[in-house]
């Protein structure tokens, strides 16, 4: 081969090569896309424009492998015309987007624009797919292309008009906007606004008969273009990624940082292996069409090694600079949180250890807080039941011995309670009373009375203060979860001014007092059922359609309080309270089985189990009653929601109000330790 072809043939590959870089690229952005924000309008036009580039390109690429048959070459090549003729309608509606999210919004006249624009964009696909008006004649050398016909001219002059009146839009939208940071990304996307139609617009329909000079020209000035362009895709991609998302700029940024290297940058490396390590007929002794299935594998498995250990260096330079200390400090501290399963699974190695040092079959841990003691974690089978754990004399016992029954007896710093030994579990700083009680350890009594040598003993205590140190740590970061829930719809809030304010304007008018549509919901009900479940801690409270109820918002107004978590666990909580009859408790009269059920089971938060043996009725009886009670609670909210309309609509101040149920008891229980 001369040099001539062979230059040629390296231009050809590294066109193919650009080319489907290019449609990696455009697909991965709208993969993107698709998978996060398609209510904004928009992601859902940048979306469309994508689309357009993807199928032009993807044309392209099919042609570049030389499919069999002329008939195949002309219709990949008026299938190109799918996003060509699209994209000018395609760019004035991501302009009008813009233009609308920077508080511009169009009184008909654009939106007709659109439609108008769609539909000449059809009729233009139509006449490339089924006629010879706008292209003809396919010319089928070195480089297949379609030859212009007289409605080619036509779409060219479509093209430049609806262009240019997209590209006043952006630069209208860059005048409206507020601040630097959006001044600047608009400017981004107001510069490689027209990247598309760079990408897309076939140039090679000019060109006449084509000889070898010519189309080594071309070549090299379609190689160039197409770099340029899958570099100014890359740079589009930048300032879109803040449209329709409420998150803060340091998580949109790190999330595109990682989903282009994770994608397109890995896809596009694998591509080159596999296009041009089998050109290389002799690469170490290996022919180049056997090597290259390892040559992927393996750059695959490096670049993933390489982000994960570049990733974190590259979001401290780029993203977590030095104002950004407290979103660092933040990410640390989720990185080493423990959770619940976390803590169980410490908790049940240390009980599993001792259980294997000291050769007995049982060890358990129990919290202990005012409702008395609760089973955290157990090895083995724990006799006798949990029940008699949350007994008042293992109560008195744990709380420092005073009125303990003759059968606990104290043996040291350890007790001896039916045939366990148990040992207190306290926190390691103390009060000014001393460490606080966390907990108990209890071990199965190998002997009547502790019998453990002194090499025993120090090992059993270095576990007894692990499982300390777990429990201590449960209820820490309890504390810290219970706080988050209540910021969680306050940082909700403000993600969404950010939201609002990042292109548009800020609206000094106050929110509008929520709606009650949720009472006719047909899945009213399980709202709250969900709301219950998660009483102390979950999505679905936090997350929860109650949280836009007139009482909720009436509840955070009379306690002075902007979380409307706590306002409707308030809520929540008096509706249980209204259930509660008059006169004594009592855990087996009829008329207190819903109460004692809703009281037990959410607000102090124990187990179906539990409930169940303390109320003395078996698990389905349970399920069947519980359900009747959380649709009481239902009505309760329904009965307040409807009391509290009725008041605003009679002038009444809808931040004073009766009780629904007067006499009846409103306090909020205290929340356990740990839940």
């Amino acid at each position: 081969m001369d040099d001539p072809d062979l230059l040629r043939s390296v231009l050809e590959l590294i066109n193919e090569a650009l080319t489907t870089t290019i449609v990696i690229i455009s697909a991965s952005i709208l993969l993107y896309n698709l998978s996060r924000r398609m209510h904004d309008r928009v992601t859902r036009a940048a979306s469309i424009v994508l689309a357009c580039v993807v199928v032009a390109y993807i044309a392209d690429v099919f042609v570049s492998l030389d499919p069999g048959g002329n008939d195949f070459l002309e219709a990949y090549m008026r299938l190109q015309w799918i996003g060509i003729a699209y994209i000018p309608a395609a760019l004035f509606h991501l302009s009008d987007a813009l233009l609308e999210t920077t508080g511009r919004p169009s009184r008909g006249r654009r939106r007709l624009v659109i439609r108008v624009s769609y539909l000449i964009s059809t009729i233009f696909l139509l006449l490339a797919l089924f006629t010879d008006t706008v292209v003809r004649d396919p010319a089928l050398g070195e480089i297949p292309r379609m030859r212009p016909a007289a409605g080619f001219i036509v779409y060219t002059a479509y093209l430049l008009v609806v262009g240019t009146a997209a590209v006043i839009n952006v630069a209208r939208a860059r005048r409206r906007c507020l601040t630097r940071y959006t001044r600047r990304r608009m400017t981004y996307l107001l510069t490689v606004f027209l990247t598309p139609v760079y990408g897309t617009y076939p140039y090679s329909l000019f060109f006449g008969r084509l000889g070898d000079e010519k189309t080594t020209a071309l070549l090299v000035i379609l190689n160039a273009a197409n770099l340029v362009i899958m570099l100014m895709l890359v740079f589009m991609a930048y300032p879109l990624s803040f449209f329709g998302t409420q998150q803060p700029d340091r998580v949109v940024k790190t999330r595109l940082l990682e989903f282009m290297l994770r994608g397109p940058l890995t896809g596009a490396a694998i591509l080159m292996v596999i296009l041009f390590v089998p050109r290389a007929t002799n690469f170490l002794g290996i022919d180049g069409d056997a090597f290259m299935p390892f040559a992927a594998v393996a750059i695959l498995l490096f670049l993933q090694w390489s982000i994960t250990l570049l990733l974190p260096v590259l979001r401290r330079w780029l993203i977590y600079t030095e104002d950004q200390h407290q979103a660092r400090t933040i990410e640390r501290v989720s990185e080493r949180l423990l959770t619940q399963a976390d803590a169980s699974q410490l908790l049940e190695s240390v009980l599993a250890a001792i259980c294997d040092y000291l050769r007995v079959p049982t060890a358990f841990v129990a919290e202990v807080d005012s409702g008395g003691a609760h089973l955290v974690q157990v090895v083995g089978s724990l006799t006798p039941s949990p029940d008699a754990l949350e007994s008042t004399d293992l109560s008195l016992l744990v709380n420092g011995g005073a009125g303990s029954p003759p059968d606990i007896e104290q043996v040291g710093e350890m007790f001896v309670w039916h045939s366990y030994w148990l040992v207190p579990l306290r926190a390691t700083s103390g009060g000014e009373n001393g460490p606080s009680l966390l907990g108990i350890l209890g071990v199965w009594a190998r002997a009547p009375q502790p019998n453990l040598d002194e090499e025993e003993q120090i090992t059993f205590s270095r576990l007894v203060a692990q499982a300390a140190r777990v429990l201590e740590d449960m209820q820490r970061q309890a504390e810290v979860f219970f706080i988050l829930e209540g910021l969680a719809s306050q940082m909700d809030q403000m993600q969404q001014l950010h939201g609002i304010s990042r292109y548009g304007y800020m609206s000094a008018e106050p929110a509008p007092y929520p709606s009650s549509d949720l009472l006719e919901h047909e899945a009213f009900s399980e709202l709250v059922k969900d709301a219950l479940r998660d009483y102390w801690g979950g999505p679905k409270l936090t997350d929860s359609e109650l949280l836009k109820l007139n009482i909720v918002w009436r509840e955070m107004t009379e306690a002075n309080d902007n979380n409307p978590v706590r306002a409707l666990r308030a809520v929540l909580a008096r509706a249980i309270e209204n259930l509660k009859p008059e006169g004594q408790r009592s855990l087996t009269t009829t008329e207190w089985v819903l109460y004692n059920i809703l009281e037990m089971r959410f607000l102090q938060g124990r187990k179906v189990r539990d409930v169940a043996l303390r109320l003395a009725m078996s698990e389905s009886d349970l399920y069947r009653k519980q359900r009747i009670a959380i649709e009481e609670v239902a009505r309760q909210i329904a009965e307040m929601e409807r009391g509290l309309l009725a008041e605003t609509a009679n002038g009444t101040s809808p931040n004073k109000s009766p009780d629904p149920a007067p006499g009846r008891k409103r306090e909020v229980p205290s929340a356990p330790a740990t839940r």
